[in-house]
């Protein structure tokens, strides 16, 4: 047979693999905003998911990933997703309070114990409110980090403590905890907190174990709590016109990636990484890393009992049932495992 014929035999099944309305698709250049830096596991996690959405799109969809806010500020990218700045966005709804009430149950103290069953139980009881809350943009995914504590200058064992001390929170809940117990909020993004503790300008700071290290954190902190205190939801948004323009077999594809499977795949590698922070935390000279008493957590949850009471709150001001979302949460949670 003539190396010609086997040729064409060969392109003719590579493109009967694919459907005839894939075959034809215009191909899309997706640009994705990530606004950590490339040493982040989200960034490579992140990547080899565009790179299974392109193989599966049979290269229709393809992608460029942005890191360390080359296309805009952590605290914008919600807006950036919504006006097509970036097609595909990592968002932190907790850095705009008051702007996404029904996520922010995800973010209460004490709500999650283990960020990769929490992803799986934030990702499947979120999806059904998303189109509401977040209607300008298509939310694609989302997830926790592996849960988060205090860490800082000052030890800080009970809620009094924190009484007169400057903190920075990883999200408007732990924002309005901070301010409950007598605090003051520092506002930084996670690219901008080494330097506000570095200056003085925080004392303490709200963060997962491993990104302590990442940013550089390690270097201005001594004391972490080591509890598991909070998690930070986050999602990832879609511009509408850029998923409204694939063709149905593209979408297809998009929305196969866009699953609760999938946000474990992206965040699994982050979870692991934040967990093992805590670890190498443990045995780094100079640091003090100490358990809460069952008596010192009670007092915590206690103190912050009023933050559950203040998100129902402002749910019911957006017009939802606060105690139907928090049963639909709590039987998620349950079904995962990933309570405290």
């Amino acid at each position: 047979m003539k190396k010609t014929t086997l040729l064409a035999l060969a392109m003719a099944g590579t493109m009967s693999a694919l459907s005839p309305a894939m075959a034809q698709d215009k191909t899309i250049n997706l640009k994705i905003s990530l606004w950590v830096p490339p040493a982040h596991p989200l960034v490579p996690a992140t990547q080899a998911w565009a790179a299974d959405l392109e193989k599966a799109s049979g290269g229709t969809i393809k992608s460029t990933v942005f890191p360390s806010e080359q296309l805009g500020k952590a605290f914008d990218h919600y807006d950036m997703a919504r006006d097509g700045i970036a097609d595909v966005t990592y968002v932190n709804p907790g850095y705009q309070p008051g702007r996404f009430p029904i996520v922010a149950a995800g973010q209460i103290p004490f709500t999650f114990g283990d960020g990769k069953k929490g992803t799986l139980a934030l990702d499947e009881w979120y999806r059904k409110f998303a189109p509401t809350e977040m209607k300008d943009t298509k939310l694609c995914f989302a997830f926790i980090h592996d849960p988060g504590t205090l860490h800082g200058k000052k030890k800080i064992v009970l809620p009094t403590d924190l009484s007169g001390v400057k903190v920075r929170p990883a999200q408007s809940t732990i924002a309005e905890m901070v301010k409950l117990l007598g605090g003051t909020n520092v506002q930084a993004s996670a690219p901008e907190s080494r330097d506000a503790l570095e200056r003085g300008v925080a004392d303490e700071i709200a963060f997962p174990w491993g990104s302590i290290f990442l940013f550089g954190i390690d270097k201005v902190v001594k004391y972490h709590i080591d509890t598991p205190l909070y998690t930070t939801v986050f999602t990832y948004n879609v511009n509408l016109k850029t998923y409204n323009a694939m063709s149905d077999a593209q979408k297809k594809v998009f929305d196969d990636h866009c699953s609760p499977e999938w946000a474990a795949k992206v965040s699994d590698p982050w979870t692991e990484f934040e967990a093992n922070g805590r670890v190498k935390m443990r045995e780094l000279p100079g640091h003090e890393v100490y358990k809460l008493t069952d008596e010192q957590i009670a007092q915590w949850k206690t103190a912050t009992q009023v933050l559950r009471s203040s998100w129902a709150d402002s749910v019911k001001a957006a017009g939802g049932d606060p105690a139907k979302i928090q049963a639909d949460l709590d039987a998620a949670i349950k079904k995962h495992g990933a309570g405290i």
